[in-house]
């Protein structure tokens, strides 16, 4: 015996599965990509990451020093202990030019579920003392999955260390503010759509912690310090893209 599926009841087969799917993109800094009738452009933003209080009080531990990795940019304060005059970081941030973004395309809004940054920080021990025998790390090319909550990075350790891409750097506890560009904001002549959103709470991968250490030759004390950092920092995020309605082929 032979069966047959009415052609309106095949079709709302592939409707009902389709549905539960949405489109993907990915846009880079100086690509375009088309969704949901606009052509999408001119990918712009800053991710900012400002190291915690824990974290500074770790690295000051050890006398570690912090400088930007181009085309990222650090602002680092100091303070003085008025009776000793030992001179140490007060706050530390480091900015990086967003350079990718990817999204799913829901109605008229990109969900976004992944950025790309370049550039990023090092962190440098010049000399020995109770937490380090000496060292150096650049974190850098930050790539943010908002799905997973997780964030991977570039690893440029020294003792050794050499260059480990793509590293589970951190775990996101929380993520505050919008996540999706609203396209239905554009103008009918096109124009840009922003967001503004913080990923807080980052906590260290194992791994990564590893490499960190050997990296910048902490010693057993040094080690203990950095353990007792539960909180990386947060990082705020702007993306910005040009949106014009799409030409029709």
């Amino acid at each position: 015996m032979k069966f047959a599926m009415k052609p309106l009841m095949v079709a709302a087969a592939f409707v009902a599965a389709g549905s539960t799917h949405a489109t993907s993109i990915t846009l880079p800094a100086n690509g375009t990509a088309v969704a949901a009738g606009y052509t999408l452009s001119e990918l712009s933003g800053t991710d900012t990451l400002t190291f915690s209080s824990a974290l500074i009080g770790a690295l000051n531990a050890g006398k570690v020093q912090i400088a930007g990795v181009d085309p990222a940019t650090t602002a680092v304060t100091y303070k003085t202990n008025a009776a000793t005059k030992v001179v140490s970081i007060s706050t530390a941030s480091a900015a990086a030019p967003v350079t990718s973004l990817t999204a799913d395309v829901v109605g008229t809004g990109l969900a976004v579920t992944g950025a790309g940054t370049v550039g990023g920080s090092l962190q440098s021990a010049t000399s020995a003392n109770i937490a380090t025998t000496g060292g150096s790390l650049k974190i850098v090319n930050l790539s943010v999955d908002l799905l997973a909550k997780k964030v991977y990075a570039d690893l440029i350790g020294g003792n050794g260390v050499g260059t480990h891409n793509n590293v589970w750097l951190w775990d996101i506890t929380t993520i505050t503010g919008p996540t999706t560009l609203d396209l239905s904001l554009v103008p009918a002549g096109g124009g840009v759509v922003s967001i503004t959103n913080t990923r807080s709470g980052l906590t260290i991968n194992q791994a990564a912690f590893d490499l960190f250490a050997t990296s910048m030759g902490l010693t057993a004390n040094g080690i203990t310090s950095l353990k007792t950092v539960t909180d990386f920092g947060t990082i705020v995020s702007t993306i910005s893209v040009k949106a014009a309605p799409a030409v029709p082929e």
